[in-house]
């Protein structure tokens, strides 16, 4: 695969960046007319009026696992794309990214409810394991052929005011290149009226369980202080601590996390809620809510930065193989199985996080992305074409990106241009 490390890929024009891709015509047909049809659209969800449209991005410069990697990226917010992509050539200059990811094991919950002893009825499940793990495999044979299928079962006691003792059966189940959600969903609802007689309770919830702990992945890298200077890492360790102790920071610190995972997951059609939900339950499993990574000095003073958090996601299937914008971004990431996009989505998420931490540590934030959303904000007043760009220039420089102005700057424009 070609580097990742494209000099100048920000400057160039989007037919030049569609060539530094080697997107073919149709591809690029795909990507600029918003890529869904409306007809696919009213098929793909209900009640459908129109097509909503978001900015198709490329964060560039990311080395992980010693491979290159084009990293597409949906999102609405300016500096994301940038940030990753400047966070990646700093850790490209110190070898890159390591990731990995755990084995694709989705959980799947039963819910039990009117149990007259939990105990006993723990013991006939556990006793049934085999049975248990014969029915759900018969539920996805096309899984199981592939290597997948049911790998455990466990359970779990409550007790709850309300409702009484409850019983909770987990399945565990491979899933393969599949997110696995209807895989789940399938297989608990087949096992529910067995465990219900074994049991004898009655059957409430059969659901995956979108806290995929099971299925985690990470990322890691190295900056050199040199890089960084002394002032910034001091800065980044300063902050990851707070994320540590303070929910309130380790909301925002996490949501950076999340701008990179996110972009990517909607680029190739995941399900981007599930993936924030269970990153974000994972981030409380303590107890208090907590920072997704950790930053730290090695012994040479460099920053040592890693990620862990549940990231269930696929390659086949579903709405990542029905939506033609969604296949050209897995063309493009020329990733093999959904292990390896967990491990990437991984790394785009330390990126982010350190591309925003070392902005924080350094100018702030506002400086590189206010820049970015002049042009925002110059839209919205009603600058067009290469009106936008000399009004975004103009607010930045005046130090005054507000609405207001920018409208005026228009009306200014448009009377000097009449």
């Amino acid at each position: 695969m070609a580097s990742s490390r494209i000099s100048g890929f920000y400057n160039a024009s989007i037919p030049e960046r569609h060539a530094r891709l080697a997107l073919s015509q149709l591809e690029i047909q795909t990507l600029t007319r918003d890529g869904l049809t409306l007809e696919l659209a009213d098929r793909l969800i209900e009640n459908v009026v129109g097509i909503y449209g978001l900015p198709f991005g490329i964060a560039t410069n990311f080395h992980i696992n010693g491979r290159e990697y084009f990293i597409p990226m949906v999102i609405e917010e300016p500096s994301v794309v940038a940030g990753a992509s400047h966070a990646a050539k700093l850790a490209r200059d110190t070898g890159g990214f390591t990731a990995s990811a755990d084995a694709p094991v989705m959980i799947g919950q039963i819910q039990l409810l009117d149990i007259k002893n939990l105990d006993a009825a723990r013991e006939k499940i556990l006793g049934a394991r085999a049975e248990i793990l014969t029915l759900a495999n018969s539920t996805a044979k096309t899984i199981v052929e592939l290597g997948g299928g049911a790998r455990e079962i466990e359970v779990r006691l409550f007790r709850d005011s309300r409702v009484g003792a409850m019983l909770v059966l987990h399945l565990l189940f491979d899933v393969r290149d599949a997110m696995g959600a209807n895989a789940i969903n399938t297989a608990c609802e087949t096992l529910a009226p067995f465990i219900a007689e074994l049991t004898g309770g009655n059957v409430n919830l059969r659901i995956l369980s979108n806290l995929a702990d099971k299925r985690l992945a990470r990322a890691a890298c190295r900056i050199s202080r040199a890089e960084l200077g002394e002032e910034v890492v001091s800065g980044i360790i300063a902050a990851q601590a707070l994320a540590e102790i303070d929910p309130y920071r380790a909301a925002t610190h996490n949501k950076g996390i999340m701008n990179g995972i996110d972009a990517v997951a909607l680029a190739t059609a995941q399900d981007w809620r599930g993936i924030e939900a269970g990153a974000h339950a994972y981030a409380a499993r303590g107890g208090q809510y907590r920072a997704l990574t950790n930053w730290e000095r090695d012994s040479n003073g460099d920053l040592i930065g890693s990620l862990e958090l549940p990231l269930a996601v696929g390659i086949v299937g579903g709405t990542v193989a029905a939506h033609p914008v969604a296949q050209i971004a897995l063309k493009l990431l020329n990733v093999q199985s959904a292990q390896e996009l967990a491990s990437v989505m991984a790394a785009v998420g330390l990126a982010q996080n350190l591309g925003a931490l070392r902005a924080l540590a350094s100018e702030g934030i506002q400086a590189g992305h206010m820049e970015l959303h002049a042009r925002q904000i110059a839209i919205a007043a009603g600058a067009a074409g290469a009106q936008i760009d000399r009004i975004a220039e103009k607010l930045v420089e005046e130090k005054n990106v507000r609405l207001s102005r920018a409208k005026e700057l228009v009306t200014q424009s448009v009377t000097r241009d009449a």
